[in-house]
């Protein structure tokens, strides 16, 4: 089977983790998904991730975090830009997720960035996904 789309991929099998209550995922690791897991990281959606070194393919495993409840970090992720349909948006047009509640993650010509970052540099890009 062809990956058509492993950012949708990446983001799937966390929302199945986090409903299945696991502490820790694996997937095919890439260079735009480890980036997008360091900014779930900095912004406090997951607790911490590693590359495990294989052939043919480095696998990216990542830890997921939940309240002393049981309640996870993430609540709702969901894909904004598809390869289908493509979302572009520049920096004036990047709207707050959740009222700044959220996070959006935007691929930009500075590499990605949450949608706040791209606010404050005044780079507009593409839209990947929004959670909160």
């Amino acid at each position: 089977m062809s990956m058509t789309d492993p950012v949708a991929d990446l983001l799937t099998r966390i929302r199945n983790a986090l409903l299945a209550k696991h502490d820790r995922l694996d997937v095919p690791a890439s260079k735009l998904k480890r980036n997008i897991v360091a900014l779930l990281k900095a912004e406090g959606y997951i607790e911490d991730f590693e590359i495990i070194e294989n052939k043919p393919q480095d696998t990216l495993r990542v830890f997921l975090r939940y309240s002393q409840q049981g309640v996870p970090a993430m609540r709702r992720v969901s894909r904004v830009s598809k390869p289908g349909r493509r979302v572009y948006r520049g920096a004036d047009d990047i709207k707050p997720v959740l009222n700044g509640l959220g996070t959006a993650i935007v691929s930009t010509s500075k590499g990605l960035l949450t949608d706040r970052q791209a606010r404050e540099m005044r780079v507009g890009g593409e839209i990947l996904c929004e959670l909160w």
